[in-house]
């Protein structure tokens, strides 16, 4: 690109930034055209224009106020096509013959003010605009056919037709983009918040995980602690308990953690993301739970049906919390039952413990609960769940939550 082309471009932008300047610039060059025109060329002869007026200093002075007053014609439209129509006025009057640079600086003046204008301001101008056209028509000598009449009426009611519909065009593009502005905030809005319930939902699964894992390792590693010299074999048990524990806890978080890898980075790795775990998989945390030592037994009533996936994860990591509580405060010789009550609509599930049941359960004092409990809140209420959590009659401790089973 040339260095002109460039200077080119570059002035257009700073001009349109500067709008005041630019309509002074073309009033100018408007002047430039009509004043040479007016005292350089020749009236035709005939048909009523030798009846006009030589052009003089006066007539040019009106010419040139008619057509700077176009500076102002953004700012002011409608006072500017009102000293528009004065000042040509006047000329008509004096007998001056019309020019191009006054003609024209008239439909600048009406597409102005239908352009820059609300409806009200807009038609007023027009209308004042027209009557004076047809006035105008009536107090000038030429001899002018209707066809003629016609069509420069016609010209006077399109130039305010065209400033009318780029005005409205104008303010459709500017809602246009004030929607897209308003769209972009809520979308930003919406992914906070989905950030915010992201790191949420990740905040529960960890503690969930890390809290059942680590309860039964702990348990496991205290067993091996008490009876690794006088049972050897027993504390290997235990051991082989607690390695195997944590490889499951490690491949549980490694899942949760995979939930934030692109689709990119699995085939990467050349392998799929496994699903979070279900009450299918209720089997296998009771096992795990029961060789900690805590007696746990598993009842299902009603006619067994499969949740949405949402509701089989939370139903799932609840009962893997409640257990986990289960073993820190229920204390030695504690017995946990789980149940599941399938209805027609619904999903009960109920941990009970006859242990200690204290209120060490909540993992805090009364003010402040432990996140566990806290996440089984969340966890029940994001489906619409209802959940009851406190002492048993005869001792333990119960939880018991209702899901429907579409979520």
């Amino acid at each position: 690109m040339s260095p002109r082309i460039r200077g080119l471009r570059a002035f257009c932008a700073w001009l349109k930034t500067r709008p005041q300047i630019a309509d002074a610039l073309f009033a100018v060059g408007l002047l430039a055209v009509g004043l040479p025109e007016l005292f350089l060329e020749e009236l035709p002869a005939g048909a009523g224009y030798d009846r006009f007026r030589e052009p003089d200093v006066w007539n040019g002075l009106l010419v040139a106020a008619v057509t700077l007053s176009l500076t102002w014609r953004r700012r002011s439209p409608l006072q500017v096509l009102l000293f528009i129509v004065a000042g040509e006025m006047a000329m008509a009057v004096a007998g001056y013959p019309p020019s191009v640079a006054d003609v024209a600086a008239f439909l600048v003046g009406v597409y102005s003010v239908a352009a820059h204008r609300g409806l009200a301001q807009s038609a007023v101008g027009g209308a004042v605009a027209f009557v004076y056209f047809l006035v105008y028509l009536v107090m000038v000598p030429v001899e002018a056919s209707p066809l003629v009449v016609v069509t420069d009426c016609a010209l006077v009611v399109g130039v305010w037709v065209l400033g009318r519909n780029l005005r409205l065009r104008r303010a459709y593009l500017a809602e246009l983009e004030d929607r897209a502005a308003r769209l972009e905030r809520v979308r930003g809005s919406d992914a906070r918040a989905a950030r915010i319930e992201e790191r949420s939902r990740i905040a529960r699964e960890l503690h969930d995980v890390v809290a059942h894992h680590v309860s039964v390792m702990t348990v496991q590693a205290g067993a091996a602690r008490r009876i690794i010299d006088r049972d050897a074999g027993s504390a290997r048990e235990a051991m082989s308990t607690i390695e195997e524990v944590g490889r499951t806890a490690l491949s549980e978080m490694r899942r949760i953690v995979g939930v934030l890898r692109t689709d990119r980075d699995a085939e990467q790795e050349g392998r799929e993301l496994a699903p979070q775990p279900g009450l299918g998989d209720l089997g296998a945390l009771l096992d795990h739970v029961r060789e900690t030592g805590l007696s746990v037994q598993l009842w299902i009533e009603g006619e067994a049906r499969s949740p949405s996936p949402g509701v089989d994860v939370a139903a799932f990591r609840l009962i893997q919390e409640a257990l986990t509580n289960t073993l820190k405060h229920a204390g030695p010789e504690a017995r946990a039952w789980v149940r599941l009550y399938y209805g027609e609509d619904d999903l009960t599930v109920e941990v009970e413990d006859d242990g200690r049941g204290t209120s060490t359960f909540v993992g805090g004092d009364e003010g402040n609960p432990g996140h566990g409990l806290v996440g089984m809140y969340e966890r029940v209420a994001l489906y619409g769940g209802e959940l009851k959590i406190g002492p048993r009659v005869g001792g333990g401790f119960g939880v018991r939550a209702r899901f429907p089973l579409e979520a």
